[in-house]
């Protein structure tokens, strides 16, 4: 991840997991990392966008193994990364090592474990440590700075920043809150910053990266699609039209951060 990417989200499973893995190919093209949800029936940081899909793939039988079998059909065309985002009930019921030797069996590259704080992580993070799996925690504009120091050093594929306070789903514009935020985080970590929230359009895009960030995570904006136009060709065509859009936008911001 050297110039800036754009990390794409989806609910895997929604509507079907077949689908699933056609929407990742349609937004393999314009992405850096492919960030994959597994639905769970209370995920409190999610919007009602990604609520939504949630319910619709488990009202169609989602289990976590087709997650993983999704990932291993993508991996026989795709070495793009995958990061999979859960939260911690799953996978402590899964048994932690267990869980994370089978993502890893299946190809993911890292785990967000969005509910599980840093202080508590240990464990777990010595089990992705021992098995090579990579790890992403979150951080929010009010993160203090030693918290954001410590949330980088624990994180191995990128810190997610928060563009706000609340839960996901997409707005219309940024708050200097955020763009000072990315600033600060610029300063202080080490490790890449991707920034999430609310990110549905091109300009959102540019005006972050131009800010300092490595990245952009479009979650609810993609899942709007899925929601409106289902398992079709036409989800598709949007799917990638939205994907160049952000991809552009990117590459736009990236160009006046290097003026």
């Amino acid at each position: 991840m050297n110039k800036p990417v754009l990390v794409s989200f989806l609910v895997s499973g929604d509507p079907n997991p077949d689908a699933t893995l056609k929407f990742m190919k349609a937004l393999d093209k314009y992405s850096g990392v492919i960030e994959l949800g597994i639905p769970f029936s209370d995920p409190v940081a999610d919007g009602p966008t990604i609520q939504a899909a949630d319910v619709r793939a488990l009202s169609n039988g989602f289990k976590i193994a087709k997650s993983f079998e999704v990932l291993k059909e993508f991996r026989k065309e795709s070495d793009t990364p995958v990061i999979l985002m859960t939260y911690y009930n799953p996978v402590f019921k899964r048994g932690i090592e267990t869980f994370v030797m089978q993502a890893k069996e299946a190809g993911a590259n890292g785990l967000i474990i969005v509910d599980l704080p840093l202080q508590e992580a240990t464990e777990y993070r010595e089990i992705c440590k021992k098995h090579e799996m990579g790890t992403v925690f979150l951080a929010a504009p009010n993160t203090p700075e030693e918290r954001l120091k410590i949330s980088d050093e624990a994180s191995t594929e990128f810190l997610y920043l928060i563009s706000t306070f609340g839960i996901t789903g997409a707005r219309e514009s940024f708050e200097q809150m955020t763009f000072d935020f990315i600033k600060r985080a610029r300063t202080t970590c080490k490790g890449k910053i991707c920034v999430g929230f609310g990110i549905s359009k091109g300009s959102h895009a540019e005006s972050l990266i131009e800010q300092g960030a490595d990245g952009v995570i479009v979650g609810s904006a993609f899942v709007d699609i899925i929601k409106n136009y289902g398992d079709s060709e036409e989800a598709l065509v949007k799917l990638e039209e939205l994907a160049k859009e952000l991809s552009e936008g990117i590459e736009k911001g990236y160009e006046k951060r290097n003026k």
